[in-house]
């Protein structure tokens, strides 16, 4: 007779017995080995050429012209890497669970509770990943937004329905003076002229609703505020001299589309020579053409606004004028 405390299962043997059960470890351990190799091997493939530009930047613009476009650029570039690297991880799970798990017949596959290593994994894995992003984020974004008490240029960008003006200062805050202006009108587009290799601080004010200073090679845009506020920020310098078309970027009435400027980005004595000039008294147009620039803008030319006329008839009559 055989106590009912040392009866042998024969499930248990059956599953300790099995021929197969040192084969399936180590496929899983292949498997892991493998998945391993893999994610060392798309690093290397990664850091070895420059994705953003294999693929369009993932839709964020390219050809970045400050330091703190490029972090920008390199922050999202590595985001999106990220979740690339995410979604194929878990596209992938997703289609091995279907093939290896897959209906055999009517029998029904072990079912389990739980398992704890997974549930650690998908709780705590997430978590790490928005925290990681979340660090970078700050990183860059503190990085771009900070000021310095002393920048080699400050700007006054001064906005009104529809056009722009740029008053050269010479220092910070409301209480600084006004070396030089340049004023945009309807014919004539204003030409923001700025030098390389230095830090340009930008302090911007709107005389009536709100505005939108944005540079799209910048790769940054501020809000233009009425009233006391003074929306402020910096480049720690400009790369590539060219010239660049900037836009208003919040809507701001009727012609709206038609509020564009150039940034005239030249070397450093020829912004001393451009500056000299205006401050002599020279208009804009001959202040360029003194420092060897074309005197209009070249990325972008003044709408017809048709203020003159009648919006809604065919006819000369003037808008006003009344039948």
């Amino acid at each position: 007779m055989v106590a009912e405390s040392s009866e042998v299962r024969p499930t248990a043997v059956r599953r300790s017995a099995s021929p197969g059960a040192g084969a399936r470890r180590g496929r899983r351990v292949g498997r892991l080995a493998g998945l391993g190799f893999g994610g060392a091997a798309l690093l290397v493939l990664l850091t070895g050429c420059d994705v953003g530009a294999a693929f369009g930047g993932f839709g964020w613009p390219q050809g970045g012209i400050t330091p703190e476009a490029r972090r920008m650029y390199d922050l999202w570039i590595a985001s999106c890497i990220a979740a690339l690297v995410v979604g194929l991880l878990v596209w992938g799970l997703i289609f091995w669970c279907i093939v290896r798990y897959r209906k055999r017949g009517n029998e029904l596959p072990v079912q389990t509770r739980y398992n704890l290593p997974m549930e650690f994994l998908y709780t705590i894995a997430p978590v790490l990943i928005v925290a990681v992003l979340f660090y970078y984020t700050a990183v860059v974004q503190t990085d771009v937004v900070k000021t310095t008490s002393n920048p080699d240029v400050t700007v006054e960008v001064v906005a009104f329905k529809w056009n722009w003006q740029f008053n050269y200062r010479d220092g910070q805050g409301e209480d600084a003076n006004t070396t030089a202006s340049v004023l945009g009108t309807s014919e004539v587009i204003p030409i923001l002229v700025l030098p390389t290799d230095r830090s340009i601080r930008f302090e911007e004010t709107s005389k009536d609703v709100v505005h939108s200073f944005w540079v799209p090679e910048m790769l940054f845009k501020r809000d233009v505020m009425p009233g006391n506020i003074r929306n402020v920020f910096e480049v720690s310098r400009l790369e590539g001299e060219g010239a660049y078309v900037g836009r208003c970027a919040e809507l701001c009435g009727s012609y709206h589309a038609f509020m564009n400027f150039e940034l005239r980005v030249v070397s450093p004595e020829k912004f001393d020579r451009f500056l000299a000039a205006k401050q002599d008294g020279a208009s804009t147009q001959d202040a360029l053409t003194a420092v060897g620039e074309e005197p209009y803008a070249v990325k972008t030319r003044p709408f017809e606004t048709r203020r003159t006329e009648h919006n809604f008839n065919q006819g000369s009559a003037a808008v006003g004028a009344g039948s």
